[in-house]
């Protein structure tokens, strides 16, 4: 039985097994310490539990996602729920952040290594990593223990022998973490899971704490610097603030995602996003849909054009497909709602997948406008139709003026198919006398 030596408040129920699995299984010489915080400058690292091994100490991650959880680059698309960033990267991050806190404190922790671990609770939990980019920090609960206790994890150079510096760990630790009381609020809008991210944006499953039992939303809680240039502050919160200024001018549309709200946090060091917490997968996890799909997506698209709004980002990673097969249009935080002073086009290299991207734009995103959203549509239906329409190959011409526009597409993709003719009535046809 492991020893819990502190910690705050489990926020959810995934968090409370991990903690009893390991407080009941683990070793006796092992030492925990559950729901953290550790402040490094202006950054506060959220910990759900520190393991003290006998060879390392272990940053864990909690994660009670349920279902098939694939892998594609920098993100995780999980089947039941919207797309998210990797957490496994994020936590590989705070782990060195972690170590380097450790070290300022006693030189001598250098030769102990700190592991990172994401937890998947879920019994039906599936991670799908074809290329191994997480794989190997990733546990579910059954297999805990034995990955924890696994010394081969230590990497070339640190010591597989932790136990002589258990107390500078320790002091270490007491010097630098805090205990979270309470689950992480945003405004009235409490935590229920943190769901992953990156170091610009972390997204969030949450509940309202004055309403329990209200329906939950998804926060997209994006890091600013409160302590840049002005000018640097103002380019900052045009960035953040775009996905928000985007969706607020379209009214609500079946097929497009609804905000809620967006506000900043104390010194405006965070911005939070409020977004309807859309149940369903990105489309990115399908093999093929059917027609229906598609049509959804355009009539998305035909009225955030209606309204002077382009994508400009548009993939089957921000195409949601509901539970009940409805589509909805997602990711307009590169999206340009109308004439503005200013542009974020310049951000669109570091995040665009180049084979959505229209020939005309590959090497000028600034260009991408509706007919660019067309195309990007057009690969999508090509992908994921067992028998594109012909239309779909209109929307793929290379040139863009040839292109339909997304309601000349979504009216093509409504007319009825045209019935052959007999072949003897076209040979009438052809050689009638007039």
């Amino acid at each position: 039985m492991a020893e819990i030596v502190g910690g705050g408040r489990p926020v959810n129920d995934a968090e409370r097994r991990v903690i009893a699995h390991l407080r009941d299984h683990a070793p006796d010489d092992w030492l925990l310490l559950h729901n953290v915080e550790v402040p490094r400058g202006d950054d506060v690292f959220e910990v759900d539990l520190l393991v003290i091994t006998g060879h390392s100490l272990v940053v864990i991650d909690v994660k009670g996602t349920r279902g098939r959880i694939e892998v594609a680059g920098p993100r995780w698309f999980p089947s039941r729920s919207p797309a998210y960033g990797s957490p496994a990267v994020k936590l590989r991050g705070t782990a060195r952040a972690i170590k380097g806190l450790l070290v300022d404190k006693h030189r001598e922790l250098e030769r102990v290594y700190v592991d990172s671990l994401v937890v998947l609770t879920a019994p039906d939990a599936k991670l799908v990593d074809p290329d191994n980019r997480d794989t190997g920090h990733v546990s579910g609960l059954p297999g805990l223990i034995d990955t924890l206790g696994d010394v081969r994890r230590v990497r070339r150079g640190g010591t597989t022998d932790a136990r002589s510096y258990r107390g500078a760990i320790l002091d270490s630790l007491n010097a630098m973490v805090r205990r979270s009381t309470a689950a992480p609020r945003f405004g009235h809008w409490e935590v229920e899971e943190e769901l992953g991210g990156d170091a610009k944006v972390t997204e969030y499953r949450a509940f309202n704490a004055t309403l329990p039992g209200s329906q939950t939303v998804l926060l997209r809680v994006y890091q600013a610097d409160p302590m840049a240039d002005k000018a640097t502050r103002a380019a900052e919160l045009q960035r953040i603030a775009n996905a928000y200024q985007s969706l607020a001018i379209l009214p609500p549309h079946p097929n497009v995602v609804r905000p809620r709200d967006f506000f900043a946090i104390d010194d405006e060091s965070r911005f939070v996003l409020v977004l309807d917490d859309v149940h369903g997968e990105a489309l990115q996890l399908r093999r093929q849909v059917g027609q229906g799909v598609i049509r959804e997506m355009l009539a998305g698209l035909v009225h955030a054009h209606a309204h002077g709004v382009i994508h400009r980002a548009l993939t089957p990673a921000s195409v949601l497909v509901t539970d009940d097969g409805h589509a909805m249009l997602t990711g307009f935080d590169y999206a340009k709602p109308g004439p503005r002073a200013y542009t974020v086009a310049h951000e669109l290299g570091n995040v665009l997948d180049t084979q959505f991207v229209a020939p005309e734009c590959q090497n000028r995103p600034d260009l991408m406008n509706a007919a660019s959203d067309v195309y990007a549509a057009g690969v999508i239906a090509q992908r994921f139709l067992a028998d594109p329409p012909e239309v779909v190959a209109r929307m793929l011409d290379v040139s863009p003026a040839r292109r339909p526009s997304a309601a000349q597409a979504l009216a093509a993709l409504d007319e009825p198919a045209a019935e052959p003719q007999p072949e003897s009535s076209w040979w009438k046809r052809l050689f009638r006398r007039d």
